[in-house]
């Protein structure tokens, strides 16, 4: 990580980065801390019960704040940026009473997908758990923009520890994947209200001075290509991602699809370690430098070089011995996870290395070309795991899905780089 903080240069940027990073270290300890308590403290069963819960709720809040909380780091002027935060969370809050309306009218339906047809109650932490992941969205972009950087740090940290203490609690009470989901909500509507103080207290005064419904529909208009095409987008990201817990759970049983969310959830926690902190300073950094005229490209080969560079070795140690770290650190129930684990960190360690590919497209608009992308990922995954569903045992179908990520990240590293070159050079900008 250092070697990536000195590829940046900037003092500015190190120091934000620094901020982060430490809010991130302390959250990704506890986190790291607590998890093999709480892998001793639930079944497999309980974890497939937890996925599929936020495989549907990650699709919905995906869309939730329409992507208008993406575009609060594009407008020049402060002013313009919190017309387009008040954007985002009219958009909550409508998306919002649409799910408690579907709640109701889905509601067998909803609960034989979450695979808990007897705890009615969890339906109704659906709707709210898309509310505050959406105000959380739109306050931490907001903060983002602020460079309130300390208060998405603290959050971070706040988050970490509310939802271990919390899900360890739920577990000594066996409250199974309902304890799960609920302490997780919980812990997320908690690291809102940190960065509500920011939003409501700091910068109460100038959201208040530029709000105006006039603008608001000016710029909800000038940045519909965020809702029209990055939320659709967004929104098939989510469900690519959710489908394997739902398909695997739906062919193999919910053991398997917990087996498999429990180290998807293993693997992409020291990812969180680094991305959590540069997707909020790498955003801010980037979209500076477009406004006033500087090249991404340099920024671009560094972060995506960097981050390559962190992941090779970790990824060689796991695809060897991950279903052994596995049993002796979650307990032998778990060796299973540690499998898929093994096979899937082919595609999560390329995953973590195209974080600057999706922010730098986001800064270069195109929306309208990751709309069909996103396409093309979910009918791959999709056909991937249909097959493997119907031809091949678990382990073969979550090879097959590992495969087909890998080479879909790197095409995407690939395309987006080749823009960001372009655009470097100047090729059909007059520059």
């Amino acid at each position: 990580m250092l070697k990536l903080i000195h590829y940046l240069k900037s003092s500015h940027f190190v120091r934000n980065m620094s901020v982060v990073m430490s809010g991130t270290a302390v959250a990704q300890v506890i986190g790291f801390t607590l998890t093999p308590i709480i892998g001793r403290l639930f079944s497999p069963s309980d974890f497939g019960v937890f996925g599929s819960f936020y495989s549907v709720l990650t699709v919905i809040a995906a869309g939730v704040a329409l992507q208008y909380s993406q575009a609060i780091m594009l407008p020049k002027q402060d002013e313009d940026a919190a017309n387009v935060f008040a954007v985002s969370m009219l958009s909550v809050f409508v998306i919002t009473l649409v799910g408690l309306l579907s709640a109701y009218v889905f509601s067998d339906w909803l609960l034989g997908l979450l695979k808990a047809p007897d705890s009615k109650w969890l339906l109704w932490f659906l709707p709210l758990g898309v509310f505050v992941s959406g105000i959380n969205q739109s306050f931490q972009a907001w903060c983002i923009r602020r460079k309130a950087f300390k208060k998405t740090a603290s959050s971070q940290m706040i988050r970490a520890g509310a939802v271990g203490t919390l899900q360890i609690v739920s577990g000594l009470f066996r409250h199974g994947g309902g304890g799960l989901i609920a302490s997780s909500v919980a812990a997320d509507g908690m690291a809102s209200l940190n960065l509500a103080r920011q939003v409501f207290c700091t910068d109460k005064v100038l959201l208040k001075s530029s709000l105006a419904w006039k603008r608001i529909g000016r710029l909800a208009v000038e940045y519909r290509d965020f809702p029209v095409y990055s939320a659709t987008q967004n929104m098939m990201n989510a469900l690519s991602n959710a489908l394997p817990v739902l398909l695997l759970g739906y062919y193999y049983g919910v053991a398997v699809a917990g087996a498999y969310a429990f180290g998807v959830r293993i693997l992409q926690a020291p990812m969180g370690f680094v991305l959590v902190a540069l997707r909020q300073v790498l955003f801010q950094k980037a979209s500076e430098t477009y406004n006033h005229g500087g090249k991404l490209y340099p920024l671009y080969i560094k972060t995506t070089g960097g981050l390559f560079a962190m992941a090779i070795i970790p990824a060689i140690i796991l695809s060897i011995w991950a279903p052994s770290i596995f049993a002796l650190i979650f307990g032998s129930k778990w060796y299973e996870a540690g499998v898929y684990a093994r096979w899937l960190i082919l595609w999560v360690m390329v995953l973590f290395c195209n974080l600057p590919s999706s922010l730098f497209a986001a800064i270069l608009r195109q929306q309208r070309n990751l709309f069909f992308y996103e396409f093309v990922i979910l009918l791959s995954r999709t056909s991937a795991l249909v097959a493997g569903g119907l031809l091949l045992s678990a382990k073969g179908t979550i090879i097959l899905f590992s495969v087909v990520g890998c080479l879909l990240n790197v095409f995407y590293i690939l395309w987006i780089g080749c823009l960001v070159k372009k655009k470097h050079s100047g090729i059909g900008t007059g520059k």
